[in-house]
């Protein structure tokens, strides 16, 4: 098994939704979509994030976004981890656009230093031994709160962090039932995780 290097997102248009993330945050290359109507209420149970230099990139892809059709969930503010906010996109993906840096240096150059996948588990000791058992190396970790695996050369990091608190952070509440609507491209075999996440090989997810 690789890293995560591909990202499908089930939407109800695929060529709307390649549209908005083209326009919203100049995404081409790491996201796929292919048209889904599988049922899906509430939290989905994962997020993308946008991690970029400095806050003026933050207003600046948070603006782009709201143009293109998305919604403010929680607006971008600072915090004692720096600043940020999140928005969700027409098809409903749950996106957060933050920085570390709590002032800027300079014009906002929309540089994104880091696509982060984070998945909310129910267990996360128990998720962190699945992916490491199946070959991903451990980044950091805070105890039974959150894991990040090492990204390598993959243009998309994984992240695990309780559902509960993910939501939080995001936002919303952590209530949700039917199709996480997304799949990860990046496993030497299909396969579903104690969450009901689907990896694929990524050629399979590039011809989705």
């Amino acid at each position: 098994m690789t890293n995560s290097e591909i990202i499908t997102l089930e939407v109800t248009d695929p060529a709307a939704a390649e549209r908005f993330y083209a326009d919203a945050f100049g995404l081409t290359t790491q996201l796929r979509f292919r048209a889904s109507d599988a049922p899906s209420t509430g939290f989905r149970g994962f997020t993308l994030s946008l991690t970029v230099p400095q806050p003026a990139d933050v207003d600046s892809l948070i603006g782009t976004a709201l143009e293109a059709g998305a919604t403010t969930i929680k607006p971008a503010t600072k915090s004692m981890w720096g600043y940020g906010g999140t928005v969700r996109a027409p098809d409903g993906t749950i996106w957060k656009l933050a920085t570390s840096a709590k002032k800027n240096t300079g014009p906002a150059t929309r540089k994104i230093d880091a696509v982060v996948l984070l998945l909310g588990v129910a267990d996360v000791t128990a998720s962190k031994k699945f992916y490491v058992d199946r070959g991903l190396a451990v980044g950091k970790s805070f105890g039974k709160m959150y894991v990040e695996f090492e990204a390598g050369s993959s243009p998309v990091k994984l992240a695990l962090y309780r559902r509960k608190a993910l939501a939080k952070d995001a936002g919303v509440p952590p209530e949700g039932t039917g199709s996480h609507r997304i799949a990860v491209g990046g496993a030497t075999e299909p396969f579903t995780d104690p969450d009901g996440f689907a990896w694929e090989t990524t050629a399979a997810a590039s011809l989705s």
